[in-house]
Order: C-alpha cells, then sequence, then structure tokens
C-alpha cells in the first residue's frame, strides 16, 4: 500500500484551513487508504489530510488495541459537548514531543462516510481527544497552541535542536556511504 510524506512543524502548510470534501470518489477512497497506511507505518492513531499536504476535511484514525478498527470522517463538526479532561497528546506532525493539553470530555459529533454518508454520533474517551485533536489540524491548529508560551518556547527551541541533529546524522551517513 502506498504511503505519504507527513510534513513537520514548523512547515506553513500545517496551518492552513482545510476545503470541503465534495467528491467522494475513488480518488477519495484511494487517499484515505493511503491515509490509514501512512498511520500505522508511522505508529500513529490518527492523521489529518492536511498532515499530507491534502487541505481537504478528512481524518483517519484507529485507537484499538490490534489497530485493526479503521475509522474514515469526511467533513467533521462538533456539534456540542461536555465535561473536560487533561489529555497527554503528541502529533505526528510534532515529532517526539508530548504535553498535556485540555479537551471536552465527551462530544456530540457529526460527519460523512468515505461514501458520503451522513453519520453522527457521541464519543468519548480516547476516541474524543483523538477526534477533537484531528479536527484541529484541519482548521490550521496543532497541539501546542493550546500550551503556555514559556513552554511553547521550550518545545520550539526542542524541535529546532532536533532538527539539526537529524540534519548532522544524514551528513554524517551520506559520508560513510
Amino acid at each position: 500500500m502506498k504511503t505519504l510524506k507527513v510534513i513537520t512543524e514548523p512547515d506553513k502548510r500545517l496551518r492552513k484551513k482545510s476545503e470541503p470534501v465534495h467528491d467522494f470518489d475513488d480518488q477519495l477512497i484511494e487517499f484515505s487508504e493511503a491515509m490509514l497506511a501512512t498511520m500505522y507505518k508511522e505508529k500513529g492513531i490518527g492523521l489529518a489530510a492536511p498532515q499530507v499536504n491534502k487541505p481537504i476535511r478528512l481524518i483517519v484514525l484507529d485507537i484499538s488495541e490490534n489497530r485493526d478498527e479503521p475509522l474514515v470522517f469526511v467533513n467533521p463538526i462538533i456539534n456540542s459537548h461536555q465535561g473536560s479532561v487533561d489529555s497527554n497528546e503528541g502529533c505526528l506532525s510534532v515529532p517526539d514531543i508530548k504535553a498535556d493539553v485540555k479537551r471536552f470530555e465527551s462530544i456530540l459529533f457529526s460527519a460523512q462516510s468515505i461514501r458520503g454518508k451522513n453519520i453522527s454520533f457521541t464519543a468519548d474517551g480516547l476516541l474524543s481527544v483523538c477526534i477533537q485533536h484531528e479536527i484541529d489540524h484541519l482548521d490550521g491548529k496543532l497541539f501546542i497552541d493550546q500550551i503556555s508560551d514559556i513552554k511553547l518556547q521550550r518545545i520550539r527551541k526542542k524541535i529546532k535542536k532536533q532538527k539539526k541533529a537529524e540534519a548532522i546524522e544524514k551528513q554524517n551517513n551520506e559520508r560513510i556511504i
């Protein structure tokens, strides 16, 4: 199965608001399958289309223990919410960084299936948190936007340091080859 490249912070494409999906065709199905393959390969539990450089309102998730219950939601919307929960989150677009984020405890959620059928349900726990995280991506937001400036500065410094270390390692590996 084809996989896609996950773009990472500080790439500006992650900050753009995604467009609604209107065409529910075979290309959309193939794209969602490639997103799922990418999510599994990268060991994530969720992935939004903007993270793979496609600014459309499409998310994929799989929070099952056996990684065999994929969910695909098109044009997702949170209609209402209840409660609050602290969630320790990471993100494929902000690698190796985790931070505590406030999320709604439960959400009433609506979307369309990959075939365009309207669906609606209540989600709580990890599913609720994951849906909220991925919808944030569709709106050009990252989980690190919800943390304090001091923590964010530390995280950005860490990201910069990681990128520099990766560049040095890549350069060293190229010399060896």
